[in-house]
């Protein structure tokens, strides 16, 4: 079995702090507890001037390290304290609660506690992170509804549909799936065979990741995809 690989997600809350010493510091501490537990550090991420009050909505690092996480599969993030990715509780418990509903495990660095693993123990916390699961899917249910019946109009009024683009054109979630799918295609370091496009429809289908219809992946879909020509 290879060793756990991880990203690390450091952040400084002023501009005047990211030419100073916080973020060595941080990567400094990040570095040796791989190290000592081995861990493989991946990459990492860096939120430069960012306030502590801010929810990962208004985090570019968090949010470029949430999409390749899940085009990649990584599932482990170490910080240095849980106050570098927080400093307000309402906010640390909102992130929280945001990796545990991904499975990603979060990891401090000072103290090497699990810090998601504790959230998803609290029978109130997993409660929310299964509500937030529902309403997720909803939402996403309500925005498939929405863009057929904008369709339905657009048709009615002038008899025809703009052509439908491609899967991942224009839609930052479909791109993470594009990249995941090639991701998994690739022949990695150790492997002797690319995974076929059967088990790749069956990983995406497992992980709940809708096609452009919302229906199931299938081996011809995912094949579409790795083999279309780029325009």
């Amino acid at each position: 079995m290879g060793k756990i690989k991880a990203y690390g997600y450091i952040r400084v809350s002023g501009n005047g702090q990211v030419d100073k010493n916080g973020f060595n510091r941080q990567e400094k501490a990040i570095k040796s507890f791989t190290q000592k537990n081995s861990i493989s550090l991946e990459a990492v991420f860096r939120e430069k001037g960012v306030s502590g009050t801010k929810s990962e909505t208004d985090r570019p690092a968090l949010k470029e390290m949430m999409a390749t996480i899940l085009a990649n599969g990584i599932k482990t993030v170490i910080v240095e304290r849980l106050d570098r990715l927080a400093r307000e509780y309402r906010v640390q418990e909102e992130i929280l609660i945001y990796l545990a509903r991904h499975n990603i495990e979060l990891i401090s660095a000072d103290t090497g506690e699990n810090i998601t693993e504790a959230i998803s123990d609290d029978p109130m916390k997993k409660a929310i992170i299964q509500i937030q699961g529902v309403f997720a899917e909803l939402d996403k249910s309500i925005t498939v509804k929405k863009l057929r019946i904008a369709r339905q109009k657009v048709k009615a009024e002038k008899g025809k549909c703009e052509g439908a683009k491609r899967f991942g054109e224009g839609n930052n979630e479909e791109m993470v799936i594009v990249k995941k799918i090639t991701y998994l295609r690739r022949l990695s370091r150790g492997r002797t065979k690319r995974m076929s496009y059967g088990k790749i429809a069956k990983k995406l289908n497992e992980e709940g990741l809708p096609t452009k219809r919302d229906k199931k992946w299938t081996p011809q879909g995912v094949y579409n995809i790795v083999n279309r020509k780029k325009s």
